[in-house]
């Protein structure tokens, strides 16, 4: 639940429901009346049926937001917050070969059409409320890598890390950490290598990267749980293992984080 020294999950002040961390990459689960407006300072937030609504931090926010929250009535409802700012860690890793530190102009092609797919399917806004019920993770084996930290390719300063690395040998079983709706399935971008996206609803997307096989196809519902893929080594690695991002539209933020919300009555 959100922590008590920065935001009450019941604020004494605005009654708001939230669940999560307002900290850099956290997530946050909101429960309101269902007719409700409810807006993170210009931007208007869907509210499901029963009432769900979320919104997500960036790596590096530093913006003060205010959750308002209007009735049909004209009553209003506010909180304002922002992100506590976080600490990366700083990885270095060797051997990453020239071609992929350097690849040619077939190669760039290629990515920046695995860059427009995805892109496509972050854009998706779908009325599922499965991100509503908290996130388990998609596999119990150790974290070798985790969400912002700096990597050094060769020695050469890249883009923070959005991710969490998990171990896992070739094969080994990949499970949805909540149920969704199957977005998109490449074996093979240049990056990424087997890339699987599921739809949790409202923008939350997890992205499945260096995947060896998927379980699963467009359009398939899936439930929490379920065995969905199996861990590789395509793309851009340097061995075998699950990287798991996770993302509110654009916004990606940390699954670390998501795993620590929970839902709301």
């Amino acid at each position: 639940m959100v922590s008590l020294s920065i935001l009450p999950v019941i604020s004494a002040q605005a009654e708001i429901q939230l669940s999560g961390e307002i900290k850099q990459g956290g997530l946050v689960i909101g429960k309101t009346e269902a007719n409700n407006r409810v807006t993170l300072n210009k931007t208007v937030l869907t509210v499901s049926k029963q009432g769900d609504y979320v919104f997500a931090f960036s790596r590096d926010d530093k913006t003060q937001y205010t959750l308002t929250i209007t009735s049909p009535t004209g009553k209003i409802e506010t909180q304002t917050f922002t992100p506590s700012t976080r600490d990366y860690k700083i990885s270095r890793v060797e051997g990453i070969s020239k071609k992929i530190m350097n690849p040619n102009k077939k190669a760039n092609v290629r990515a920046g059409e695995d860059r427009a797919a995805i892109v496509k399917v972050r854009k998706i806004s779908s009325n599922l409320t499965d991100f509503s019920q908290g996130f388990i993770a998609p596999r119990s084996s150790s974290i070798t890598g985790v969400y912002g930290s700096q990597r050094f390719y060769n020695g050469v300063p890249k883009n923070p890390h959005f991710g969490v690395d998990y171990a896992g040998q070739i094969g080994a079983p990949v499970k949805a950490p909540a149920s969704g709706t199957v977005l998109l399935w490449v074996p093979d971008m240049f990056y990424s290598g087997g890339t699987l996206v599921i739809d949790h609803g409202h923008g939350i997307t997890s992205n499945f990267l260096h995947l060896s096989a998927s379980m699963v196809k467009v359009g398939d519902k899936v439930k929490q749980g379920q065995v969905i893929a199996k861990v590789g080594n395509s793309g851009r690695v340097t061995g075998p293992h699950l990287d798991w991002r996770m993302n509110w539209h654009q916004v990606r933020f940390d699954p670390q984080l998501a795993m620590k919300v929970s839902a709301l009555k």
